[in-house]
């Protein structure tokens, strides 16, 4: 019983998580602020990359089966995933409440294109969304490690938004991150970290999928050659 309230805390955590980033990048991230220098704009910058990489450095290597293999020594093997879930969802609210603001805009869309800019974060939701619902989130989250005792995976999905990439979720995030009709240096520096770390990390991800689906996925990837962004990459 402690177990699943415990996984259950990590899910909500997670939740938590998404909730403050989005108000952090919606809200926070988008205010202007005037331009003290060029090097208090490095140095934010600097702080920046150095915050996520960090959140970026757990979320990697913690997602690695050596690493939870070191875990499970520590903490019940159930709930290892509960809590990669829990301290990966502490890291993101640091990382977007510590974010520093970096002076300047680098572009204010005006009119039609302010709409479509809008209309580009809806979609990333919206893609998000429709992804996120093909897969387990309780598994994703660690609940359903707790909730049965035999290890299993859900099937490999490649239909709907998984036919046009392999990773929606992530093609989701960039249509969310770099559509802000106002993008102020903050949100654009988060944007370009954010993603750059997502695209670095697709093939180590990848590789853990190879090894749970085998041939199943590598003629996934054969078939759907787009990793985020269709047609492109």
């Amino acid at each position: 019983m402690l177990h699943l309230l415990f996984a259950w805390f990590a899910a909500a955590a997670f939740a938590a998580s998404l909730g403050f980033f989005l108000y952090a990048y919606l809200l926070l991230f988008g205010a202007e602020h005037p331009a003290p220098g060029t090097r208090h704009a490095a140095l934010s910058t600097a702080w920046n990359v150095l915050l996520f990489s960090v959140f970026a450095l757990h979320h990697s290597l913690f997602a690695r089966t050596g690493a939870k293999q070191r875990v499970k020594v520590w903490v019940p093997a159930a709930l290892e995933r509960a809590v990669y879930t829990l301290v990966a969802s502490v890291l993101f609210i640091l990382v977007s409440w510590w974010w520093l603001p970096v002076p300047g805009s680098a572009w204010r869309l005006e009119g039609a294109w302010r709409w479509l800019g809008y209309g580009i974060q809806a979609a990333g939701v919206i893609v998000t969304f429709i992804g996120a619902r093909a897969l387990d989130v309780l598994d994703l989250a660690g609940v359903r490690q707790v909730q049965t005792t035999v290890p299993t995976h859900g099937p490999l999905e490649t239909g709907g938004l998984y036919g046009l990439v392999r990773h929606p979720l992530y093609f989701g995030w960039a249509l969310l991150v770099f559509g802000a009709p106002d993008m102020t240096f903050t949100r654009l520096v988060f944007a370009v970290v954010s993603t750059a770390y997502l695209m670095i990390g697709i093939p180590f991800e990848e590789r853990s999928l190879l090894d749970t689906f085998g041939p199943e996925y590598a003629s996934y990837q054969r078939k759907v050659r787009w990793r985020i962004f269709p047609r492109v990459w």
